[in-house]
């Protein structure tokens, strides 16, 4: 059974959607403010979340950005506000749809499942065919762009490739001649694990990745790299 943490501070709001959520068999957990969201979420972890924009305590927008420094569950996000800029913003922070109020139960629940069949389709770390989520990490494949905990990050060429065939294969440890292999295909092997290692340092430097102490880019010494699953 699915899991939906409700995340709003309007009582028949969260009603009409437990109503709902529940006649499809999911589980439902409610907060009304922000602090009791963080209690759950510490406690908890659902399937996905719906999360309100305004709430009385702490913003919509703050909850969705500590939720993404650790995980990659489906967010919706529920607001008044209709501006083009606020569902950007909202996006911006991680959130994967947007519902503006007031609302059809059934769009929020058929956008619920929707999300969900994505999620679960794809895996925890690939939303879609051209996006990858992994510890408050975005790579968009197609635009070439990555972002850490909402900052871009500048990469070369290369490094975005390297990043991307880490994350692809996340789980499996490459070695730095089977890295040089699938970045420069076709050219001459030469001194391929000192050209990785110097790229593999780079990259580092740019996420702000600890050598010692690594949070996405690990090495197994006398073997290669990878970024666990």
């Amino acid at each position: 059974m699915d899991k939906i943490l409700i995340v709003e501070d309007d009582k028949d709001i969260r009603d009409i959607l437990r109503i709902y959520l529940e006649g499809e068999f999911f589980e439902i957990w409610e907060a009304e403010n922000g602090k009791e969201a963080f209690e759950i979420l510490e406690n908890k972890k659902p399937d996905l979340v719906i999360l309100d924009l305004m709430l009385p305590d702490i913003d919509g927008l703050n909850i969705c950005k500590n939720i993404r420094t650790k995980y990659n569950y489906p967010i919706i996000m529920i607001t008044a506000k209709t501006a083009d800029q606020d569902k950007i913003i909202g996006l911006t922070y991680g959130a994967d749809d947007y519902i503006t109020k007031p609302f059809n139960p059934l769009e929020v629940l058929a956008r619920v499942k929707a999300q969900l069949r994505r999620y679960k389709q794809y895996g925890e770390d690939i939303r879609d065919d051209n996006t990858i989520y992994y510890k408050g990490l975005i790579l968009e494949r197609k635009s070439r762009q990555v972002n850490l905990n909402n900052k871009e990050l500048k990469l070369t060429p290369t490094e975005f490739n390297l990043l991307e065939i880490l994350l692809l294969n996340k789980g499996q440890v490459l070695s730095g001649e089977k890295l040089f292999h699938l970045l420069w295909e076709h050219e001459y092997y030469s001194k391929s694990t000192n050209t990785i290692t110097v790229h593999v340092r780079n990259l580092r430097e740019k996420m702000k990745d600890s050598f010692e102490h690594p949070e996405y880019i690990k090495t197994v010494w006398g073997v290669g790299y990878i970024i666990e699953a």
